[in-house]
């Protein structure tokens, strides 16, 4: 038997020095526009450097300790209460994001840790019900609402009880820019993009993502068949979850390391891969989101949503009461800089979506019905 003496795994092993050979190996492996740990932007808050991880293996961290990650299970990704336990929530969907954006960020010899990261924190903002939650929040909270913004707004303020997780900029900027909704796959318009390579990954994979989950999860639950599917997606694509995700990733791949010239990489999807990308996402939308079995659970959510906002409009005492329940921390009636109505805002997009249920079911039942 082989015993090893501590003493000589301490002499080894230099804790101290671990963070700078990881960065040391990035410089010496990763391409030449991705972004190096070493050159982060830093923090708004300094911090002391992290002696075995980087900046954004800290982030990365930080994100998955999180009790906005953790209540990701409980959130819809399309359908609501999904009875099968085989249906993606916010947070299986988020890890099919991370998992697919390592793949091409390895690929393309980018910053994994930060493209990780990104993926993992990218839709911390979202509502309970899904896009449903996140439509009639923007249609009745006053300045409007979106995800990507309150991800953002979840990792600058509303974590860690009011003190945020004090991300690096290279994290922060590639949460706010994930998505555009229906916008571009690969936006042109200077500012919409994430300004890293990485971040710019992770809106792809998050396209890619859906586009198969949603669709697995739509022919599972019957709402559409195999035999719906336009034959030019299931052509370019293939007809199972596996040959779609393989088939997308492959051409992002081999698409960007065509572009390589002078000035690097530019990440690119084929002409062919685009256009049945969109038209898969175009069939999605009219077919799956707008389904009327879809759009029936839609005006549920969009009900309880509502009568939850009005009722804490009206009613600061209860809100106060049920915030400090479902966060477990103490808060002030009046957050400094914060509209009352955004406050509102924030504790409705945090809920989960049982937890959405339950409360209109304890406001709004009678109790002798509960």
């Amino acid at each position: 038997m082989c015993v090893v003496n501590s003493s000589e795994i301490k002499n080894k092993i230099n804790p101290a020095s671990i963070r700078e050979e990881i960065q040391a190996r990035e410089r010496a492996s990763l391409c030449r526009q991705a972004c190096l740990s070493a050159e982060t932007r830093g923090r708004k808050q300094p911090t002391v450097p992290c002696s075995i991880r980087t900046p954004f293996q800290r982030d990365r961290d930080r994100i998955v300790y999180s009790k906005s990650f953790r209540r990701l299970k409980h959130k819809t990704q399309v359908f609501l209460s999904p009875m099968g336990d085989h249906y993606r929530t916010r947070l299986t969907h988020t890890l099919e994001v991370a998992e697919i954006a390592r793949t091409i960020a390895r690929a393309l010899r980018l910053n994994e840790d930060l493209t990780e990261a990104v993926a993992l924190g990218h839709d911390l903002g979202h509502t309970p019900f899904g896009h449903a939650g996140e439509t009639i929040l923007n249609e009745i909270v006053p300045g409007g609402f979106s995800h990507c913004r309150q991800s953002l707004r979840v990792v600058d303020l509303l974590e860690n009880a009011g003190k945020g997780l004090n991300l690096t900029w290279e994290v922060r900027d590639g949460i706010l820019k994930h998505s555009k909704g229906f916008g571009d796959i690969i936006p042109k318009s200077p500012g919409q993009s994430a300004s890293t390579l990485e971040g710019k990954v992770v809106r792809i994979a998050d396209v890619i993502a859906y586009l198969s989950h949603d669709l697995d999860d739509a022919i599972r639950s019957k709402v559409i068949s195999p035999a719906d599917v336009p034959a030019e997606c299931t052509e370019v694509l293939g007809d199972t979850h596996g040959s779609r995700i393989s088939n997308m990733i492959k051409d992002v791949i081999s698409e960007s390391t065509k572009q390589i010239h002078e000035s690097g990489i530019e990440l690119n999807i084929s002409p062919l891969m685009l256009k049945t990308m969109m038209k898969l996402r175009q069939f999605l939308y009219d077919n799956v989101y707008r389904a009327p079995q879809v759009h029936k659970e839609f005006e549920k959510a969009r009900k309880i949503l509502y009568d939850l906002y009005m009722y804490f409009i009206k009613n600061e005492d209860a809100f106060v009461r049920e915030k400090a329940l479902l966060f477990e921390e103490k808060i002030k009636l009046r957050e400094k800089d914060t509209p009352y109505e955004r406050m509102v805002c924030d504790f409705i997009a945090g809920m989960t979506d049982r937890y959405a249920l339950n409360l209109y079911t304890k406001i709004f039942m009678p109790s002798s019905l509960v």
